[in-house]
């Protein structure tokens, strides 16, 4: 095959003895060049162009690398995060309807669970096209039992949209999500939600974010009006006024002069977006000093670079379920979120070494990418998500799990668009998609090539705060129930199971009533496991408040070769938050080197079931002092009953004490019944952080013991009419009241 440049091309085909010429002009626009390279245009012509594509297309790497956007879609409860996906998915020409959530026909929103209950569960993926873009979606749920699935999402994306309610405003999840993205430096854009709602305040969401979230928002759009009064957008950087047609379902806008009574509003904020952004942008200062005409280009262009610094959040306004303000919101995420090229170069640390190696966002680079999510799917079995950061990844052949030290065969790559699959022949630096065949890669795994591998900073949980008993109703139930929980932990990285030794019982761990309430929901719906399952309880810790030194030594003869080992040991508590470290302080070799590691694995298996009620311990340190060896008795068995003992011992006397799960709990409440709220909040050892005012409502903020939070629903219904809302997440764990610990103590004697 040969080809000649130019809009004016001349193809030459050799098949066999059979040749051909075709002359044809051709002038491709960028959005069918990104769909040929990425295998969407099927056809023997387009196969052809495809493998030429470098010199006929005169398409880069780069060039498409700098038009695709990985963003998330994250938000509080109930603030339209699948609504506005929704809405994304229709304008873009993904859907041909609109998927509404309260009718259970949400796209996005796929399981069972999701449509039943009207929320968001599990994240999901998609992928569409706007102008010359290439648009990744997650949609991440927000409901606090299932922040995970915006951890390890936020983990993989380059960008995202925080969408704020105009009546709540910044909510507490609104605020996790956030620190959440502030973890892994992701820049993102704001969308003031709702804006149709009675009690809809745009002025005083974009305060809360300044004031709550400690960010620079910036509005770059402004209502016309607000909540029956919402008509259209007014953009401050083409100072233009939208109207959507709701005829056309928003398809259909005009782009109209600002309304003469909103003039004076429009020019005032935008004279406070030029000064916000010229803050950052030196040549835009200059411009607006010199009293110069300002591009709208110029302003997007210096938005950008202060967005990708996080120096700045650009807000926009609007009503996704009435169609208002979804364009306007498409055309910020291709102007100021971050393509692959635009985030630093990705750094990880070559296996078995200290020493750092890098990888940039190039094809031509060894392939290098993180495995995010697992998931069961009933029709191709388990699919593991992954971003991939460089190189270029193909269906059918074999990565390498750094962490593992594992080959993984890559039996088939889908692009998912919810629970929809396409086939793709390879995944290239840039993209997010799903591999069929992996059979040990877990969530955080780092996936290479075995020449040049690499593992990238594992992703963090939190630690679930619920558990539960189970057990399966029949014999062929019981041999279901372990393996189908094993491959739901596996999916979920904040569930746990464990058995209780003594009572033989399955214990299950989760965030939240509502997140075990969906597992085992799935365990009888998806893996036809019927079980019983018991009442829940909270999951408590332990941990120790001073140092202390313990020994232990273990010595057996049974008239051959024998055991021996003898560990010493300090224990302290650690002061940065971390759960536990190890650190081996011995000096020679009292203690062989080979057992080392058996120790310090030990010693974290007893952690596991504590001193004083058998809960995990957290927030210790433990330092490997001294000790002894045997010539001949010296085993690792023996070193590690050495070492249990020398910590159960330690920690016994290092003070320890119980931990409990707190809540941050939020209160939402007319001003008449604030009082009782209060009191009752009290009652359950609250410790209230702050009452503030907001349009007619009192908004308490507390932090409680999850074990007083059971039944709060109903409780807060009755004391307030029904009018009083309340959100609860986990905060941290803090030691129980010694009073409230000594009745723990009884309860647990009986």
């Amino acid at each position: 095959m040969r080809i000649s440049g130019g809009n004016r091309t001349t193809l030459t085909a050799f098949d066999g003895g059979i040749s051909g010429n075709l002359d044809f002009t051709f002038k491709p626009s960028l959005t069918w060049r990104l769909a040929l390279l990425k295998g969407r245009v099927k056809c023997r012509m387009a196969t052809c162009l495809r493998d030429l594509v470098g010199c006929f297309l005169d398409m880069s790497t780069k060039t498409l690398l700098e038009n695709i956007r990985n963003i998330g879609i994250m938000a509080h409860i109930d603030a339209g995060k699948t609504t506005t996906t929704e809405r994304i998915l229709f304008y873009t020409g993904k859907t041909h309807r609109i998927g509404e959530v309260d009718d259970g026909a949400a796209t996005m929103d796929w399981m069972a669970q999701e449509k039943e209950r009207g929320i968001t569960i599990t994240s999901a993926a998609t992928t569409t096209y706007w102008n010359d873009a290439i648009i990744n979606i997650i949609d991440t749920p927000g409901h606090v039992d299932f922040t995970v699935e915006v951890e390890r999402s936020l983990r993989v994306l380059d960008g995202a949209v925080a969408i704020f309610c105009a009546v709540g405003g910044v909510e507490p999840q609104s605020e996790t999500v956030w620190t959440q993205a502030d973890k892994y430096d992701v820049p993102r854009i704001a969308y003031v939600n709702k804006m149709d709602r009675i009690g809809a305040d745009f002025v005083g969401a974009v305060r809360q974010m300044n004031e709550k979230l400690d960010t620079n928002a910036v509005p770059i759009q402004i209502p016309a009006g607000e909540g029956d009064l919402f008509t259209g957008i007014v953009d401050l950087i083409s100072m233009n006024y939208r109207v959507s047609k709701a005829e056309t379902s928003g398809l259909e806008y005009e782009d109209l002069p600002i309304p003469d009574d909103m003039v004076g509003s429009a020019k005032a904020a935008r004279e406070q977006m030029l000064e916000a952004v010229s803050a950052h942008d030196d040549s835009l200062l200059e411009k607006i000093l010199a009293d110069q005409p300002i591009e709208p280009r110029e302003i997007i262009e210096a938005l950008r670079r202060a967005c990708l610094k996080v120096a700045i959040v650009p807000v926009l306004c609007g009503s996704s379920f009435r169609n208002k303000g979804v364009q306007k919101l498409l055309d910020a995420i291709v102007d100021f979120l971050p393509s692959p090229l635009d985030k630093p170069t990705l750094k990880g640390h070559i296996p078995g070494s200290s020493k750092m190696t890098e990888r940039k966002p190039d094809v031509n680079e060894p392939a290098c990418a993180l495995a995010f999510k697992i998931m069961s799917d009933p029709h191709v079995g388990r699919l593991t998500y992954f971003r991939v950061y460089s190189g270029k990844i193909k269906a059918g052949s074999y990565v390498y799990n750094a962490n593992l030290e594992m080959k993984e065969r890559v039996a088939r790559i889908l692009r998912m668009h919810a629970n929809k699959r396409e086939d793709l022949t390879e995944a290239v630096a840039g993209d997010i998609v799903a591999a069929v065949g992996f059979r040990k890669t877990a969530t955080g795994h780092t996936l290479s090539e075995r020449k040049h591998p690499i593992i990238m900073k594992l992703m963090k949980f939190p630690e679930p705060v619920l558990s539960v008993a189970i057990e399966p109703k029949t014999r062929s139930d019981q041999e279901k129930l372990i393996d189908s929980l094993d491959r739901l932990a596996e999916e979920d990285p904040t569930f746990k199971i464990r058995i209780n030794e003594e009572t033989g019982q399955t214990i299950i761990s989760g965030m939240g009533e509502l997140h075990l309430d969906i597992l085992t929901d799935r365990l009888m719906r998806e893996f036809q496991v019927q079980a019983n399952v018991g009442v829940p309880w909270v999951t408590y810790k332990e941990t120790i408040t001073v140092e202390h030194k313990g020994e232990g030594r273990f010595v057996r003869q049974s008239g051959g070769k024998g055991q021996y080992g003898h560990v010493i040991i300090s224990v302290e508590p650690l002061a940065d938050g971390s759960d536990f470290a190890f650190e081996n302080k011995i000096k020679g070799d009292s203690i062989p080197r080979t057992f080392i590691p058996a120790i310090e694995r030990s010693i974290k298996e007893t952690m596991q079931t504590g001193v004083i009620a058998g809960n995990a311990m957290i927030g210790v340190k433990v330092t490997l002092l001294d000790g002894s060896s045997h010539e001949v008795d010296s085993t690792e068995l023996a070193y590690k009953v050495a070492a249990s003992m020398a910590f159960q011992q330690a920690a016994e006397n290092a003070k320890p004490v119980l931990l409990e799960p707190v809540m941050k709990v939020e209160v939402v409440v007319p001003e008449d019944y604030a009082g009782n709220i209060m009191s009752d909040l009290s009652g359950r050892r609250a410790q209230i952080s702050g009452i503030m005012p907001r349009k007619n409502v009192q908004v308490i903020t507390a932090l409680t013991p999850f074990s007083e939070m059971f039944g709060y629903a109903t409780k807060l219904r009755n004391l307030s009419q029904g009018r009083a809302v309340f959100t609860m997440e986990f905060s941290e764990y803090q030691p129980v009241p010694e009073e409230v610990a000594q009745r723990m103590r009884i309860g647990i004697g009986n």
